[in-house]
């Protein structure tokens, strides 16, 4: 569930994580995933024909009116509760602009994503069945049912991604300076998340699970010597 903190602000928890505090209650965890999923659909998917523009914003209040359509019993939606779905969400896919809102990754429909290409860590990774690795590694990565290949910051970051469709995935890591030299730009979409619109084969090697630091969430990679 959602509640909010008067000093703290918004958290998922029965309790605030900084004081203790019970806080008020905003939504149930029920209707945290009913409004994802549209939010998921009409940010990522462009479903319900949004005023979506090139870079993926629809206005919050198009949004917010969207949503109650789908789910009348939801006529208490408001912007803030959007804000506080966003605001609590741990992965980042989504982001509020100018009284607009956007998915940050994940798009099935054709954008032109400006996207933040600094500081772009010298490896990142990515899942794949590995019946399908050798051949990966020959031709590249290209997108499939995405319109960008989404690449993980960590090892565990990209474990954790490919087990939500296979049981045992094969970990690829990206030599993301190659990639870059080679003319295709990556960019940063989400806390662990970026985006290229291919990955050439150069640029590509299978990830040696002993050899990666896979310390806690969100720790730099290293490299072991």
């Amino acid at each position: 569930m959602i509640r909010e903190c008067e000093e703290h602000g918004y958290f998922r928890a029965e309790r605030c994580p900084f004081c203790g505090d019970e806080g008020k209650f905003i939504m149930s965890d029920k209707e945290v995933e009913r409004i994802g999923r549209t939010l998921a659909a009409v940010l990522r998917h462009g479903k319900f024909d949004p005023d979506m523009d090139s870079q993926g914003f629809v206005p919050m209040q198009e949004v917010v009116s969207l949503i109650r359509g789908r789910h009348t019993y939801m006529n208490w939606l408001r912007p803030r509760h959007i804000e506080a779905l966003i605001e609590t969400d741990p992965k980042g896919r989504y982001e509020i602009a100018g009284g607009k809102i956007r998915a940050t990754y994940g798009h099935t429909i054709p954008l032109d994503l400006k996207l933040d290409n600094e500081d772009i860590p010298p490896e990142l990774f990515y899942p794949v069945d590995p019946d399908e690795a050798d051949d990966l590694l020959r031709d590249g990565l290209s997108p499939t049912d995405r319109n960008m290949v989404h690449l993980s910051l960590t090892f565990r970051d990209a474990v954790k991604a490919g087990s939500v469709r296979m049981d045992d995935p094969e970990i690829l890591v990206i030599d993301t300076g190659l990639c870059i030299e080679m003319g295709y730009d990556i960019g940063r979409a989400a806390k662990t998340v970026f985006l290229c619109s291919h990955v050439p084969s150069d640029a590509l090697d299978i990830a040696d699970p002993e050899d990666w630091d896979k310390g806690e969430e969100g720790e730099e990679n290293r490299w072991r010597s």
